[in-house]
């Protein structure tokens, strides 16, 4: 005779995150104060862009699941050396800036799904006469440490004939200030973030953007690796917006006087509008 047993159904814990923020009402947002257009603080105090938006977006849609009344956003300015710590000490639930996923970042927290994919290059002083990645040979090179640039440049910098020098910088406006003002070559940055930074310096025409990528940067929010329901509630307000159309203008609010998205960009949201 043969037994069939049932399988026995498993539940998931209850969200701390979600627990938390049902009893205080607030739901605690890093940011990036210098990643226009994606983050950055106005002068009258408000936190805004592309990735700040999502954020506001994913906070509408739990209050809503919560069936809370109202929910205060609580924003926390971070920079690329902190902003992963805040997330994984819980200072803050959700970080809302250029982060990229990695590997060797999930080993700390955990991610949306992409909210956005870029490239790394550099912008160079006019002057440098870069007209090519190779071009970098000797040159010197600002970058933001401990972020994916940095690891990606020194990779593509060690396959040149000849050594160049990575200065480091705790901006992209520092960065390109020194651009400018010829301490370095050039300043290496994701893409879209060095077109806004170029196109908001009043020293433009002495700045040039590279044609050629050297890395490949999937942003998303970062979240606590140890609260899956949490992500889970993240990821279906994002999923949401990708399935409504919705992300389309959020896209041309702050991000469409940079140029249209690109097939990538166009498959990425394609490909993550998974179903219920």
């Amino acid at each position: 005779m043969c037994i069939l047993l049932a399988a026995t159904p498993t539940f998931a814990e209850t969200s701390r995150t979600l627990d938390r923020i049902r009893a205080d009402g607030v739901i605690h947002l890093g940011y990036r104060s210098g990643a226009a257009p994606f983050s950055f603080k106005e002068r009258d105090g408000s936190v805004r862009g592309y990735s700040v938006e999502l954020c506001t977006r994913v906070a509408s849609a739990i209050q809503k699941q919560l069936r809370l009344s109202k929910l205060a956003l609580d924003w926390t300015p971070l920079d690329a050396e902190d902003r992963l710590d805040a997330v994984a000490k819980g200072r803050v639930d959700i970080e809302c800036g250029t982060t990229t996923i990695s590997l060797s970042r999930m080993e700390r927290v955990d991610f949306s799904v992409p909210i956005f994919v870029d490239g790394a290059t550099v912008v160079g002083n006019i002057n440098s006469k870069l007209g090519q990645l190779s071009d970098l040979t000797g040159k010197k090179i600002a970058v933001i440490p401990g972020t994916t640039t940095e690891t990606a440049l020194k990779g593509m910098l060690a396959n040149l004939p000849a050594k160049a020098e990575i200065v480091p910088v705790r901006s992209g406006a520092e960065g390109v200030a020194q651009v400018i003002r010829a301490r370095v070559d050039a300043y290496a940055g994701d893409r879209i973030v060095l077109i806004s930074l170029r196109d908001a310096s009043a020293e433009r025409d002495r700045l040039q953007l590279l044609d050629s990528d050297f890395s490949y940067e999937p942003y998303a929010l970062a979240v606590g690796r140890d609260d899956p329901d949490f992500r889970l509630a993240v990821n279906r307000a994002l999923v949401e917006l990708y399935r409504s159309g919705e992300i389309d203008m959020i896209f041309y609010r702050w991000l469409g006087g940079l140029g249209r998205p690109g097939p990538l960009l166009h498959s990425m949201f394609y490909l993550n509008t998974l179903p219920e």
